[in-house]
């Protein structure tokens, strides 16, 4: 492995690195850090969780002049959580030199930004539209950039951005270096390292396999409607210690998170619209066992890593293989073993298959359990906390007490009450959960429209409109799902 003195990194910054734990170089750094600080235009084809931000941004801090109060350095990022986490690195790593990285997002007031835009950051982070309102407003002044960044293109060509890109890379002045990172090279991210980057050189990472190890993957086929009754009765079957819900819209986190809530779960959500100290308490409960599911969109959860995670559930299938794989990668950590299990309605089995292709895996099928399997899933809980509490033998002064009531009831009925007391019961409250286009493969390219009718999801046991009701199929504490004779067809 090749470390940062290796690569020539100035004493400020390999201060700041070995203070953040960082000693050996990931491969897109290795790589990429040499060229970058050589001057060269780099196209970085690589995933997420590789290493990027230290690969262009250490070449960047080395560039910039400190005694100068003026935007050197510009990386333009696909989302609001990306430039807020890669502005954060870039702090961190130049913490000794003296630059300062600043992120720029819409969402957020114009006029605060404007203020802390004139306090002269030398890198500045931004997403597309944010940057481009701030330029035409000459609020921002790009005409001192001498290195600029576009992490995760592809993402932002998936996003409509790719116009934007254009014009923010044609108004930098001529002679600027420009680094370009994506996991994917579709024709139009090509076009512009053509077009607009001069004799890039290419640092291509061998993309991990994106096969998962420890991980048993399973999906189940399901109407939309009636995925939050089946999300509620797999948690009450597997009583997860920790659990990850991916979905796929800030709505629909805030509404299942809410809905679960409503259920008796310790739920939290985090997506882009929270702020950063929201999302780091939501993190730290979840970290620390004070909130069991956590509710997440892929941008927010991107680069979690929290051991004990043992149930990733994508209540909303991802748009494209690599989300699936690092999703599905915050479990089955350190050698332990972990379950994901993707809700896929009927329209979107193709996408299923897609996914199954270019990871190079199957997802076992299950049936929906219903709630009678929830009943006994929680039961079984109580039965196993019973039976420890048996075997640690310290009974004893609870020995006349119990003679007492056996003298009064025979020990079924005394066993049964226990269990009763002991279970955790699903409250009835009915949730609301909006409900969402289905992704097709051509939907997994890019086109990302919703529909936000609400669906109506009543209590438990209400069989067709819920997901309660014996007509559900089920599976037992081993984790094997059986068809119910009932089920409907």
């Amino acid at each position: 492995m090749t470390t940062f003195n290796e690569l020539g990194v100035s004493a400020p910054i390999m201060k700041a690195l070995n203070n953040m734990g960082f000693e050996e170089a990931t491969p897109i750094q290795a790589q990429t850090i040499p060229l970058g600080m050589e001057g060269n235009d780099v196209i970085g084809q690589a995933q997420t969780g590789t290493g990027k931000t230290a690969a262009f941004g250490i070449p960047m801090i080395e560039k910039i002049n400190t005694k100068q109060r003026k935007i050197q350095g510009l990386v333009v990022a696909p989302t609001r959580e990306l430039a807020i986490q890669v502005a954060e690195e870039i702090n961190r790593i130049g913490k000794f030199t003296g630059i300062r990285a600043l992120a720029i997002f819409g969402g957020q007031h114009m006029e605060r930004q404007i203020r802390a835009l004139k306090d002269g950051p030398q890198i500045v982070v931004a997403t597309p539209g944010r940057l481009l309102d701030h330029m035409r407003r000459r609020t921002i002044n790009i005409s001192m950039v001498q290195v600029a960044v576009l992490d995760e293109a592809d993402e932002m060509l998936n996003m409509g951005f790719i116009d934007d890109i254009r014009e923010i890379l044609k108004n930098i002045p001529e002679g600027h270096q420009t680094l370009l990172f994506s996991a994917t090279m579709p024709k139009e991210i090509r076009d512009i390292a053509t077009n607009l980057m001069n004799d890039p050189k290419e640092v291509k990472v061998k993309a991990k396999e994106m096969t998962v190890e420890n991980i048993d993957q399973y999906f189940i086929e399901i109407p939309e409607k009636h995925k939050f009754e089946t999300l509620n009765n797999h948690l009450d079957i597997n009583s997860p210690d920790l659990a990850i819900v991916f979905s796929r819209t800030k709505k629909r986190v805030d509404e299942i998170t809410e809905g679960l809530q409503a259920r008796g779960y310790r739920a939290e959500g985090i997506h882009g619209d929270l702020t950063q100290g929201k999302r780091m308490s939501v993190l730290n409960k979840f970290k620390h066992g004070r909130v069991d599911v956590l509710v997440a969109t892929d941008v927010a959860a991107r680069g979690l890593d929290i051991s004990g995670v043992t149930h990733v559930y994508n209540f909303d299938i991802p748009q494209d293989p690599e989300s699936y794989v690092h999703r599905i990668g915050r479990t089955g950590r350190a050698g332990k073993t972990g379950e994901a299990i993707s809700f896929i309605t009927p329209r979107e089995m193709a996408h299923l298959h897609l996914i199954e292709k270019t990871t190079k895996s199957k997802m076992k099928r299950l049936m929906p359990p219903s709630y009678k399997d929830a009943q006994r899933g929680q039961q079984q809980v109580t039965i196993e906390k019973l039976q420890k509490t048996i075997e640690r033998q310290d009974l004893k002064d609870y020995h006349e007490a119990a003679n007492d009531l056996l003298q009064d009831n025979d020990s079924v009925t005394v066993i049964a009450a226990a269990l009763k007391m002991l279970t955790k019961e699903r409250k009835d409250t009915p949730v609301q959960i909006s409900s969402v286009a289905p992704i097709s493969v051509k939907k997994a390219q890019g086109d990302k429209r919703r529909n936000n009718n609400k669906r109506y999801y009543g209590g438990r046991g209400q069989g067709g409109r819920g997901q309660g009701g014996r007509n559900q199929g089920g599976r037992n504490r081993k984790g094997n799902y059986q068809k119910s004779r009932n089920r409907n067809k």
